[in-house]
């Protein structure tokens, strides 16, 4: 049995159990998981699960003289679904003692970035418990948003079509960088509550097809406070590629992708090919969206060519496909081997190219 079904049914349980609490229910509800599939060799981060109340919520199922947890807002009458999230103890890069308060603040945070996007698009947070001891089970009730992920129609959608899409994104990432953070938020990294509820320091998408419409930004159990730079090194891979450090292929699409984000698109733009890593069209239609906007890209961001070339260097001193534990078990030693020769080459010509 893969470790993400070891304990499937204890979680079930589990839901159950803190629904009677919290709702008073006198009979099961429904609960299914979402994106879940029993043999995935990765770790899941959260088991993730849609809630069916047998009875729509309504203030007698609910403490209404409760304080509210931070970052909560009551749930609301009438609700019969929402989402459950459950973290999962063993996933890895995460801190147990703040990963719940880390992504409930940072859905405060974006609530309070895209207040002006009609309809809301960040989910709403009802309840929350903590993951910071051993032996708790890290848990999130929230706003189950409508619509569905974007990745699941992107690739067949037209140009005009992804044109859309990109305008949206870029308005939701101008928000997020034009957003006055608290000053208690006094540097970069998670989030997380202090004991007065204040918050401090420490594919994604939704859309709804018939209309074209972003409705939801969800998942935030990596997100954190950051420079504007970092998004475009991590994400952002179906709006036109990464922006990556510097590579000794001078030809290669990617190179010349990177020359494009920093100095300018050429005219006309280069051929798209069937097995090619750069869709053209779809690059330079995020990079004239952002623009509009006046949103800090790459062309804009002083110094993110070196920022991105000591970013390769940590992504080949230890590379992902060699550090991590799922990754690890289902490769040979060849594989592996000839993974970490590839990045020791990548990494020596690129210290050579710095003066190193």
């Amino acid at each position: 049995m893969a470790h993400n079904h070891t304990n499937y049914q204890a979680r079930l349980d589990f839901i159950q159990r803190l629904l009677y609490e919290h709702f008073n229910l006198e009979t099961d509800a429904k609960i299914e998981p979402i994106s879940y599939d029993p043999e995935c060799p990765f770790k899941y981060n959260n088991f993730v699960y849609r809630v069916t109340l047998p009875i729509a919520t309504t203030s007698s199922h609910t403490a209404q003289d409760e304080a509210l947890q931070p970052g909560c807002v009551r749930i609301p009458d009438g609700i019969t679904q929402f989402i459950m999230c459950l973290t999962n103890p063993d996933a890895e890069g995460m801190s147990p003692k703040t990963r719940v308060e880390n992504e409930v603040a940072l859905i405060s945070l974006a609530a309070q970035v895209l207040n002006h996007f009609q309809p809301p698009v960040v989910p709403s947070v009802y309840a929350w418990g903590s993951a910071a001891t051993k032996s708790s089970q890290g848990w999130i009730i929230q706003q189950l948003m409508p619509g569905e992920p974007v990745e699941s129609s992107y690739e067949n959608m037209n140009v005009q079509q992804k044109k859309g899409i990109l305008s949206q994104m870029a308005r939701l990432l101008k928000g997020l960088q034009d957003f006055q953070l608290p000053e208690t938020i006094t540097g970069f990294g998670g989030v997380t509550f202090d004991k007065k509820g204040r918050i401090v320091i420490t594919t994604n998408l939704l859309f709804d097809p018939s209309t074209q419409r972003i409705t939801g930004l969800i998942d935030y159990d990596f997100g954190c406070i950051l420079h504007p730079s970092y998004e475009f090194l991590r994400s952002l891979g179906d709006a036109g590629g990464q922006f990556r450090g510097w590579s000794s292929d001078e030809a290669s699409e990617e190179e010349q992708l990177r020359k494009a984000k920093l100095y300018g698109f050429p005219s006309p733009l280069p051929a798209t090919t069937k097995d090619g890593k750069v869709d053209w069209e779809v690059a330079k239609a995020w990079e004239t969206e952002i623009e509009k906007l006046n949103v800090k890209r790459p062309a804009t961001i002083r110094g993110i060519d070196k920022v991105a070339d000591v970013d390769t260097i940590l992504r080949t001193i230890l590379p992902w496909r060699v550090s991590n534990s799922d990754i690890l078990r289902m490769q040979s030693e060849k594989v592996i081997m000839k993974c970490r020769d590839e990045n020791e080459t990548q990494l020596v010509q690129l210290l050579e190219r710095l003066g190193f």
